[in-house]
């Protein structure tokens, strides 16, 4: 629940400048908005960049930041600047070292890469980098101050009161869900997914199964393919392609599923997991993004290796067999999304973090 705007100005000064560079809608700025719609109830603070903030009161150009940092707070101590792209890394060492910003300077990295040798000289500019999982921290040149895991919105991602009633008023048939969610392509483990399905659901006749997601046009083709084995092996009533959805209808499908799949090559975080524990379903995800700092094998599901498509069969196989199971692990992952992986937690860890920097 956040704060209006006359009320950030009575709180006092801006302490907290948050970097919004890009125009184009991602994962980033999708982090960005949730945390920072729990960090305005915590913390004075500007959005830097108008990209999709739904109250401009909250946004701030570049050339005011650097004119509202130009001095330091009442209390003497600096304002954060907060990046999660190396772009608004420049930027905040252009208002820094060039504007002489009295900032603080703070980096969140999700990569799942080594840094070239201009991101690592922008990431040794900052006064602390943030890992946003041990596998992205293991990719960092040096240990970074913290590991903050992302949160996602429980009260957006709730699990439905009766999940077959939930998933047979979708109108995907079966008598239970298990989906893959996301952009179709082969990176994300479509593949995968499918392939297991194909080789599993006649031995399961309860389950039925969704992709849910937008198939562009290159990918239009591998979808074909895809189409003309399931309908060689019957199936093509019991595996739908939905294409893209609006948004308002993905937390609902979320809530019907039994059973989420998240077989990625790799991911920077990967929200569907927990998107998907939140909703009350198991989840089987890949040695990607933080999903193994996430999911507790046997207790939420279970995690793979990546591109394994035999290990991907064996735990679905696992998991189809009991229905029980798949309804205990996701009463499980609720529990443990409410307990440490609300976006407010990640917050609130941030901005413990911030103070203790000015």
């Amino acid at each position: 629940m956040g704060v209006a705007p006359q009320d950030l100005e009575q709180r006092g000064e801006v302490e907290l400048i948050l970097g919004n560079s890009n125009s184009n809608f991602s994962g980033v700025t999708s982090t960005m908005l949730q945390v920072m719609s729990q960090q305005r109830s915590m913390i004075n603070l500007r959005i830097m960049g108008k990209h999709f903030v739904n109250d401009p009161a909250l946004t701030i150009t570049f050339w005011q930041t650097a004119k509202m940092c130009f001095k330091p707070l009442k209390n003497g101590k600096w304002r954060i600047f907060h990046a999660r792209r190396v772009d608004e890394m420049i930027q905040g060492v252009v208002l820094k070292y060039i504007f002489r910003a009295k900032i603080k300077l703070v980096f969140s990295s999700a990569a799942q890469r080594h840094r070239s040798g201009f991101t690592l000289w922008l990431t040794r500019r900052m006064d602390g980098v943030i890992a946003v999982s041990n596998r992205s921290a293991s990719y960092l040149a040096d240990p970074p101050a913290m590991v903050n895991p992302h949160g996602v919105q429980i009260d957006d991602y709730v699990p439905a009161t009766d999940k077959l009633q939930a998933w047979q008023a979708l109108g995907f048939g079966g008598k239970y869900g298990i989906g893959i969610l996301g952009r179709v392509r082969k990176q994300k483990g479509v593949h995968l997914f499918v392939e297991g399905c194909i080789q599993l659901l006649n031995k399961h006749p309860d389950f039925n199964a969704v992709v849910v997601g937008a198939i562009s046009g290159s990918n239009k083709e591998l979808v074909s393919q895809f189409k003309v084995h399931i309908e060689q092996a019957g199936l093509s009533n019991r595996i739908i392609f939905t294409d893209e959805l609006a948004f308002e209808k993905i937390p609902p499908i979320f809530s019907a599923l039994s059973l989420v799949c998240a077989l990625s090559d790799n991911e920077g975080f990967g929200l569907t997991v927990l998107e998907a524990m939140s909703s009350g379903a198991a989840v089987l995800a890949t040695q990607a993004g933080a999903w193994e700092d996430i999911i507790r094998p046997g207790i939420d599901g279970y995690i793979v290796p990546v591109n394994d498509q035999a290990a991907v069969t064996e735990k679905m196989d696992l998991l189809l067999s009991d229905p029980q199971t798949l309804s205990t692990m996701g009463q499980a992952g609720r529990l443990n999304v409410e307990q440490q992986y609300g976006v407010e937690h990640e917050a609130q860890r941030l901005v413990d973090y911030f103070r203790s920097l000015q």
